[in-house]
């Protein structure tokens, strides 16, 4: 009989799991053409799945069919009405930039080059260049190439986006097949069950959060445009509120764009002074009051690590992991909880050093979680073969 071998030593076994992050990180950038598509799919189908649960909640009397068709007619309904009023009024801008007036004169392309000589001469420079040659010496495309490449490859992707709900949403039923014969004890597919809740739960609690607050600085922001009399203030809301799920930079830079607009709408420096700061003070309020409060009893991610998460899924993903940065970074800590080796991963992403919800009795239901390896044994040991 052989001698067992010797175990790993803490060191190589967490270098296996930082090559192991490298490799995994390699892939998601490798195949970020396909995984997109899928990911976005994936977390449409977990915002229906969590409003089909409120309506059934909710009105407990209607069909068992009927929960799950209203949510998913709720969301692309939703999804429809965003894209057409920004669509449409991106293409009204576009025209108001290129119509002449009665007297030959753009009025936004005027204002422009109003601000354009002002900002010259604070600098002092007598001659300042006019909108059409600050554009060509700049040559704007070149920054904004990227941008406007990743908003048509999200729109291209808006069909294989919706064929794999379909096929998600069949796929539900057949979901509980799976489990058991994955998992072979009732142990395990308890376990296994209990961290695919977890998962599901974070991140229904991070889109719920973040359109709850998004709505509500949308809301306000738009009382505030309108007051100011702001043109297109329904789209700047929609904007703001679209802006919102990317985490830290969209809620600044929808609210402060505004402000860039009401510059060339507005001859004085009153109005645009006005929006700025009254969409500036609905972002402190909501991000500063509302929004602390309603993650503290949900998510549990370090701020920072929100942050550097958003740069990380951005460089990968683009536009669509600054979107899903949080998201993801919830899953993946979860995820990483659950196996000893990478444990100290999770424990540097969460915001408290307890990346699981329901160990000890932290944040769940459960007063007493399992210990690590009997959760990293319901993932790992594939037992198909195992009798309950």
């Amino acid at each position: 009989m052989s001698p067992p071998a010797p175990a790993a030593s803490p060191t190589s076994r967490n270098a296996d799991v930082v090559i192991a992050v490298v490799v995994t990180g390699a892939a998601l950038y490798w195949l970020r053409g396909i995984l997109t598509p899928f990911a976005l799919a994936f977390f449409l189908l977990i915002m229906i799945d969590g409003l089909e649960g409120k309506i059934r909640q909710r009105l407990p009397r209607l069909p068992g069919w009927a929960p799950l068709t209203v949510a998913i007619g709720l969301i692309l309904l939703a999804f429809g009405v965003s894209v057409y009023v920004v669509a449409s009024n991106i293409a009204s801008f576009a025209g108001d930039l290129t119509t002449t007036g009665p007297g030959g004169q753009n009025s936004y392309a005027t204002r422009l080059n109003g601000l354009i000589g002002d900002v010259a001469r604070l600098v002092g420079i007598d001659e300042a260049p006019t909108l059409r040659e600050l554009f060509r010496q700049l040559n704007p495309q070149r920054f904004l190439g990227p941008f406007v490449a990743a908003i048509q490859g999200l729109a291209s992707d808006a069909l294989f986006i919706l064929i794999y709900l379909g096929f998600l949403l069949a796929s539900r039923q057949s979901f509980q097949a799976k489990q058991r014969a994955l998992f072979g004890s009732r142990e395990d597919r308890r376990e296994a069950g209990r961290i695919f809740d977890e998962i599901r739960s974070g991140a229904q609690q991070y889109l719920w959060i973040q359109t709850v607050t998004g709505a509500m600085i949308a809301v306000a922001c738009y009382v505030v445009m309108l007051a100011v009399g702001l043109d297109r203030a329904l789209f700047w809301a929609f904007f703001i509120f679209l802006t919102g799920y990317i985490p830290i930079v969209g809620p600044a830079l929808g609210t402060a764009l505004p402000a860039v607009f009401a510059l060339v709408q507005f001859e004085g420096y009153g109005p645009p002074l006005l929006v700025f700061a009254g969409n500036q003070a609905v972002n402190f309020f909501v991000g500063n009051v509302i929004y602390p409060r309603m993650q503290s009893k949900g998510l549990n991610v370090d701020p920072v690590v929100v942050l550097l998460s958003l740069a990380f899924w951005s460089a990968l993903w683009g536009i669509t992991g600054a979107f899903l940065s949080t998201p993801l970074t919830v899953v993946a800590m979860i995820l990483l909880a659950q196996f000893q080796g990478s444990r100290w991963i999770a424990i540097l992403l969460s915001q408290d050093g307890n990346p699981d919800p329901n160990e000890n009795g932290a944040r769940g239901d459960l007063a007493h979680a399992k210990p690590a390896s009997s959760r990293s044994r319901a993932l790992g040991r594939i037992g198909p073969n195992t009798k309950a």
